[in-house]
C-alpha cells in the first residue's frame, strides 16, 4: 500500500491519519503556506513552520488549533517520519517529506527555486515519490534573475515621478507584495499600500523580518500625497472604486503570466513585470532532478504537457487532480481581500 493516497478531501497518509494541504475539513492536517488553496478554514488541528504559522492564523482566525516546527526538524507521527524543508515560494512555504518503512514522498506544495533573499531558500529533498505543481510548466516559462525586474521596476518608477504620475504597483497581498517591497528603491520616494497589503505587512514584521517602510492609505490621505510616489495595491484595485483617488496613474503588474502576450492587456496593467513566487520551466525540472525521485506526481498547472515532457525525460509520471491552483488563485484572493478592505473603507 503507498504511503499516500489522493482522496477526494485531499493528500492523505492513511498510516500517520493525517492529510497535506487538504480542501475539506479534516481532523490533522499539515500545511505547507498559507495562501487559501493550501490552507483552508475548518481543520480541527494544524501543522506548519514556525514562520507560516502567524499569517495562517490571522487568515483563518485566532482560535483555531495551530502548531509549528522547525525546518528541518523531525518528528514521529504513528511511525511516519515527518519533516517540513524550505520551498522558497513565500515566507514560511514548506515542501513536507514523510518516510514509512524505507519508502519516502515529498508533496511540494508551491516552490519557487530562485533565492528571492526574504523567503526560506528552496532546498531539493531527496525522495521516491515527489508531488510537484506544474503552474508554469510549459518551455516559455523563463524567469530572468530578479534583480533585472527590480532594476525595471525601479525605472518605471522613477519615470512615472519625473512626469508626475502615481505609480501603481499590483500584486497579491501575502508573497508577492513583500517580495516586491523588499526591492523597491526607497530613494525614489515613498511607498503607500492598501488595506489589505498592509494587514499581512505587520504580521510580517510583528515576527522579526525586515521591509521597507510604508505608509497605509486610508480616508484621510490627500489625492496630492501620492504624485510621484509609489502604490502597492491587489490586483484587482486597479480596476476598482478604490484607485479612483489616483488621478494620473501608471498601472504596473508584477505576474508569471506577464510572460503570455496579451495578459497585461487583459489585466488593464500600463506595464507588466514578470515576476513569479513559482518555479519557471527550467527550476521545475531542476527541482525535480534533483530530488531523484523516478515517480512524479503532477498537479495544478499544465499537467497534461509537463507529464508527458517528464515520461518522455524516463520518469514515471501522472497527473493528479488536486483543489490546488497556483498564481490564479493568489491573485483571486487578493481580489477578495481587496474587496472587503474596500467596503470597510
Amino acid at each position: 500500500m503507498a504511503l499516500l493516497k489522493f482522496t477526494k478531501k485531499g493528500i492523505y497518509c492513511p498510516q500517520a491519519d493525517v492529510y497535506i494541504d487538504p480542501w475539506r475539513p479534516v481532523p490533522r492536517a499539515l500545511i505547507t503556506h498559507g495562501h487559501s488553496d493550501h490552507a483552508r478554514w475548518g481543520h480541527d488541528y494544524y501543522l506548519c513552520t514556525h514562520s507560516a504559522k502567524p499569517v495562517i492564523r490571522y487568515r483563518l482566525g485566532q482560535t483555531i488549533n495551530i502548531e509549528s516546527i522547525e525546518y528541518g526538524q523531525d518528528i514521529s507521527i504513528n511511525g511516519v517520519k515527518v519533516s517540513f524543508h524550505p520551498a522558497g515560494h513565500i515566507i514560511g512555504s514548506a515542501q513536507i517529506r514523510l518516510e514509512y518503512k524505507g519508502e519516502i514522498w515529498v508533496v511540494s506544495g508551491d516552490y519557487k527555486t530562485e533565492d528571492d533573499g526574504l523567503s526560506e531558500a528552496f532546498e531539493p529533498v531527496r525522495c521516491h515519490h515527489f508531488i510537484t505543481e506544474s503552474t508554469f510548466g510549459l518551455p516559455v516559462y523563463r524567469w530572468k534573475p530578479q534583480a533585472d525586474i527590480f532594476a525595471e521596476i525601479n525605472s518605471w518608477w522613477q519615470k512615472n515621478q519625473e512626469q508626475g504620475k502615481v505609480s501603481l504597483l499590483t500584486g497579491y497581498s501575502l508573497g508577492k507584495a513583500q517580495r516586491l517591497l523588499d526591492g523597491l528603491d526607497t530613494s525614489i520616494g515613498r511607498i503607500y499600500t492598501h488595506g489589505a497589503i498592509e494587514n499581512t505587512n505587520e504580521v510580517i514584521r510583528a515576527q522579526g523580518i525586515k521591509l521597507p517602510d510604508t505608509t497605509r492609505i486610508n480616508a484621510d490621505t490627500k489625492p496630492k500625497d501620492f504624485i510621484g510616489q509609489l502604490v502597492m495595491a491587489p490586483p484587482a484595485a486597479a480596476n476598482s472604486t478604490w484607485a479612483r483617488r489616483f488621478k494620473s496613474v501608471s498601472v504596473g503588474m508584477a505576474s508569471g503570466w506577464m510572460a503570455l502576450r496579451g495578459a497585461r492587456r487583459r489585466r488593464s496593467a500600463d506595464r507588466g513585470f514578470i515576476l513569479s513566487d513559482h518555479a519557471d520551466w527550467p527550476g521545475l525540472n531542476e527541482a525535480i532532478k534533483a530530488t531523484g525521485a523516478e515517480n512524479i506526481y503532477v498537479t495544478h498547472g499544465y499537467t497534461n504537457i509537463f507529464s508527458k515532457w517528464l515520461n518522455d525525460q524516463g520518469f514515471n509520471a501522472q497527473i493528479v487532480e488536486t483543489e490546488f491552483e497556483g498564481e490564479l488563485a493568489e491573485i483571486n484572493e487578493s481580489e477578495n481581500q481587496e474587496q472587503t478592505s474596500e467596503a470597510k473603507e
